[in-house]
């Protein structure tokens, strides 16, 4: 079998997901599903110091975030992209949304494809609908 073309870094911070081929399977899966072919994907975990660094340098936000993704596909249909995510938002999140911290990462793990995918989330109406494909694919979870 082929390699899934999702990989896992860290900047910053000591993070390594658990189950990553299991974890590589969902993505990709959730990609074909949404009518997509998967190029790459690079998932990069890092501190708020890091992550609020890139939202200062590429977006001019001054805002912490749990997430940001920078698009790389070329042709149409198909995905390629970094995508950031900051640990600490992710732990800090899942005490106030009362998830467990795997869950709250698998949950920002498919937003960003979501937005590769074409997803947005700035309107109440877009926000809700992200929500919902996010709920959808997380029940697809086995790991």
């Amino acid at each position: 079998m082929p390699r899934i073309p999702v990989f896992f870094f860290e900047e910053d911070i000591k993070f390594k997901p658990k189950n990553k081929t299991a974890l590589r399977g969902w993505i990709k899966d959730t990609i074909v599903a949404e009518g997509y072919k998967l190029k790459e994907l690079n998932y990069i975990f890092c501190s708020d110091k890091y992550l609020i660094g890139i939202n200062r340098q590429y977006l001019d936000h001054d805002t912490y975030t749990d997430i940001i993704t920078f698009d790389h596909s070329e042709k149409e249909k198909m995905i390629g992209g970094d995508i950031f995510i900051s640990i600490e938002r992710i732990r800090e999140n899942a005490a106030k949304f009362s998830v467990s911290e795997a869950n709250e990462l698998h949950r920002v793990i498919i937003h960003g494809a979501l937005h590769l995918l074409g997803y947005r989330d700035k309107s109440k109406a877009d926000k809700a609908l992200m929500t919902a494909k996010e709920d959808f694919y997380l029940a697809q979870v086995k790991f």
